[in-house]
């Protein structure tokens, strides 16, 4: 039986004492591996294209470029690249920009041990993985004026949107919907252009919003 491959990991922060605790902490345990290290998000953007890694561990306060531009060259470059965010601040609107550039997650940096490897272990997953101040922040933050009180999205697509937002990929919702693959693909698109989102996450982050699922559901 083949072993599963580590998950290589890029941690990108601008204090040397936390990455090298990082560094550390990955070596450590196992399933994980370093990829590289970046002090800032100049470096984060070429080690990203130079090293591909499965996960980007990415601070947002950095020196050069911060975290928030950051991921957007990182995600236009590779759309399919996983970011978790790892930050000592709480500032919703910096939060909410990262994870709506892309970001899968957000922990804070008094996280565990044990929930920063299931927030890398979710991410590389592709779930969503929220610490629970973000989340219920996420959840409390009022509404865009863009947003609309009565969903424009059909019951399929709200199936389908529920879904999305545990974690399920394409395939598994088919599966689980009992629909082709194409179908649903149509379903996610139709999503994000009725409600106005450019990624999977962004769709995510709506449902939790607005009560569709829950983090309990993933």
């Amino acid at each position: 039986m083949t072993e599963a491959a580590n998950i290589r990991v890029l941690i990108v922060d601008d204090h040397p004492v936390v990455r090298e605790g990082l560094r550390g902490l990955l070596s450590f345990k196992p399933g994980f591996e370093v990829a590289g290290e970046a002090e800032d998000g100049v470096e984060a953007v070429l080690q990203a294209a130079q090293y591909r890694p499965d996960v980007i561990l990415m601070d947002l306060e950095m020196p050069r470029k911060n975290g928030l531009e950051a991921i957007k060259e990182i995600k236009a470059a590779r759309p399919e690249a996983k970011i978790l965010i790892l930050t000592s601040f709480t500032e919703d609107r910096k939060i909410f920009a990262a994870l709506e550039a892309g970001a899968l997650g957000c922990l804070l940096k008094d996280s565990s041990p044990q929930e920063l490897m299931r927030a890398i272990r979710d991410v590389y997953q592709g779930e969503l993985a929220l610490h629970p101040a973000i989340a219920r922040k996420m959840i409390a933050r009022p509404q865009s004026e863009t947003d609309s009180t009565d969903s424009p999205l059909t019951d399929r697509e709200l199936e389908v949107l529920k879904l999305l937002a545990q974690g399920l990929d394409n395939h598994d919702i088919a599966a689980q919907l009992v629909i082709s693959l194409p179908t649903v693909r149509s379903h996610v698109t139709n999503i994000l252009t009725k409600l106005n989102l450019s990624n999977r996450t962004q769709a995510a982050l709506y449902a939790l919003r607005h009560n569709l699922a829950s983090l309990d559901d993933q």
